[in-house]
């Protein structure tokens, strides 16, 4: 009796100690190649490729077992598409949870107001771990891969911080950066001055991204644009330095001469009256609603003051004497 009993106990003792084991092994940090491991999955992977490709990555353990923890768990498809990162600590359960959460390892890329469209790039072309899909194409094949052919890139670029999954590409990055303008561009519109001076969308962008260039301090933005607005109303030039900067480019070395005031570009705010063709930089929320909703002033001119305030006037006599306190020191 006692060796059929045995015989009887046998299986259901093995099935113990599996279940066992296997609840160890599920709790146990998972051993690794290196600190940390790195693997981003894509949309319709399966859970033995998943599987496989942890380990391909540097989990030291069985693709099977991995598996097959995923299989018997019941949320093999539920795991998510994205880009995860592990440490030592983590173990296979935790890794699954991590990977059905969506509990993504995540980069960020910052777009700072004021900044140009090749700044921009700039940025992008740096952010760890973002796959560069637009790194051979020029302005204008960017757009069009934006679905925005012939239109200008500068300014069409929300400034914020976005995060990405590592792996993505930046040409999604770019089209939430385009998609967030369009959406605060069009905002700002609904709610501009019934009396203002602009004609469209568009020249409340550029009018925005000069606005959000001449100013240093966030009091004055309104007040900057309640200028331009007098100036546009009356037909008088800009006179905006930092958009015959951006007309210069690269031929900009750090100082603006007569010789650039005088030489007449589509750029040039002191030859042209009028707005520029396009932005000069990317505006921020506050430089778009300060556009379209200037503070009312009769000031003509203003001058910096050195601490990133302005000083503004009603007449050119005024100005001139600001001019002369705050620039040169007279």
């Amino acid at each position: 009796m006692k060796h059929w009993r045995w015989l009887m106990l046998a299986p259901l003792l093995l099935a113990a100690a599996l279940g066992g084991a296997a609840a160890w092994w599920l709790q146990r940090p998972l051993p690794l190649a290196t600190d940390t491991v790195e693997l981003s999955i894509e949309p319709g992977t399966s859970p033995r490729d998943i599987a496989q490709a942890w380990v391909d990555a540097g989990v030291q353990t069985l693709p099977l077992l991995l598996y097959e923890c995923f299989r018997w768990s019941g949320d093999a498809r539920r795991i998510r598409a994205g880009s995860y990162e592990i440490d030592r600590t983590v173990s296979p359960w935790r890794l699954l949870q991590k990977m059905v959460r969506g509990d993504e390892t995540l980069g960020a890329a910052r777009l700072i107001e004021g900044w140009t469209f090749r700044q921009f790039r700039a940025e992008l072309a740096h952010a760890e771990g973002l796959k560069q899909s637009t790194a051979g194409l020029d302005d204008g094949a960017l757009m069009a891969a934006l679905g925005a052919p012939g239109v200008a890139p500068e300014g069409r670029f929300f400034p914020d911080t976005y995060l990405y999954s590592k792996g993505s590409s930046d040409i999604a990055l770019l089209k939430r950066a385009y998609r967030a303008m369009q959406r605060r561009l069009d905002a700002a519109w609904a709610g501009r001055a019934p009396d203002t001076p602009l004609r469209s969308a568009e020249e409340a962008l550029t009018l925005a991204s000069i606005v959000e260039k001449e100013t240093g301090a966030a009091d004055d933005r309104g007040k900057v644009a309640g200028v331009f607005v007098n100036r546009l109303r009356l037909g008088m030039p800009l006179q905006t330095d930092p958009s015959v900067i951006y007309g210069l480019g690269e031929r900009f070395d750090g100082s603006l001469h007569k010789r650039d005031l005088l030489a007449d570009t589509p750029y040039n705010t002191y030859t042209r009256s009028g707005l520029p063709p396009t932005p000069i930089a990317m505006p921020g929320k506050s430089a778009l609603e300060a556009a379209v909703r200037p503070e009312p002033t009769t000031a003509l001119y203003f001058v910096a003051r050195g601490d990133g305030s302005s000083e503004f006037s009603d007449t050119l006599a005024a100005h001139n004497r600001a001019v002369n306190q705050y620039q040169r020191g007279k």
